[in-house]
């Protein structure tokens, strides 16, 4: 029979004598009398412990879940006779206590609601816990809620609806950003247009001012030489030069088009009959032009 126990670090032997706790061995030697009838009866931890209780459950809108709930407890040093007597096994009745607190709880809320207020549900084990594990010598440290698993077929089915939520969300910012991007090209071909225009008119008038200084210099440097005439030459040249132009262009198609001084005179007839039809129309709206004021202005 020994005549001495050495608890460990953390560790408090409960020491009988005939069967009566007599008194606590804290860590170290401790010397027992034998011939008085003391034995250890046992041992308690003083570290902190943690059990994992898992407990399946309904919620309001009748979806079965099972709910994942760690405590952390420790033995108080002042209360080792409670610990060690009052109760026989003490994580079944931390177990029993996690049962009735969760399915109390959790059948008054909804699944999506269960997984936002899981610090409701671990706060309301800890107070129930605590409320009755401390008769018994047990200090509740902490509760956490570490995890809700839902059925395999419901966590599909919330996974299917967040996934639709998403591409409808996402189809919208798609077709938002197409919007964005046609209403843009728009605006851009618009502005190209503008300028585009712009630089057309820009060009036309340059080329009627150069024009005009070549007739103005052709009539000053020849004699015996009229407008109409050097205006025909001039026709005569950028007609040469677009079938220059047709001919040497990559891709071009095959024109077809009568081909003689005549019908440059043509065309310069025709150009000529459109200036004096709108000469003659814009003198129609100018009442100062008209052969009635003309005629009293005689």
């Amino acid at each position: 029979m020994a005549c001495f126990t050495c608890p460990g670090q953390a560790t408090v032997g409960m020491v009988e004598r005939f069967g009566k706790f007599a008194r606590a061995a804290h860590p170290g030697f401790n010397l027992l009398i034998p011939c008085c009838g003391e034995r250890v009866a046992g041992t308690l931890s003083l570290r902190v412990q943690q059990l994992d209780v898992r407990c399946e459950t309904k919620t309001r809108d009748n979806v079965f879940v099972t709910v994942i709930v760690s405590v952390q407890y420790q033995v108080v040093k002042d209360a080792l006779y409670d610990a060690f007597y009052k109760l026989t096994d003490s994580k079944s009745q931390i177990r029993s206590y996690v049962f009735d607190v969760v399915r109390g709880t959790v059948p008054k809320i909804d699944l999506d609601d269960v997984f936002t207020t899981k610090e409701e549900i671990a706060y309301e084990v800890k107070d129930q816990l605590t409320k009755s594990m401390s008769t018994f010598g047990f200090m509740i440290i902490q509760t956490l809620v570490t995890d809700i698993e839902p059925d395999q077929r419901v966590r599909a089915a919330m996974n299917e609806i967040n996934a639709a939520s998403r591409m409808r969300v996402a189809a919208v910012e798609k077709a938002e950003a197409e919007k964005i991007a046609v209403v843009k090209a728009a605006e851009g071909d618009a502005e190209s247009k503008y300028l585009q225009g712009q630089g057309i008119a820009r060009q036309r008038q340059a080329i009627v001012n150069g024009l005009r200084e070549s007739v103005l210099n052709f009539e000053r440097d020849v004699n015996d030489i009229s407008s109409r005439d050097v205006i025909e030459m001039m026709m005569i040249t950028q007609y040469f030069d677009m079938l220059k132009d047709i001919g040497v262009a990559k891709g071009s198609s095959t024109v077809f088009m009568p081909h003689s001084p005549a019908t440059v005179a043509d065309v310069a007839g025709q150009i000529r009959s459109g200036f004096m039809q709108a000469q003659a129309g814009s003198a129609g709206l100018n009442p100062a032009h008209s052969p009635m004021n003309v005629g009293m202005q005689r």
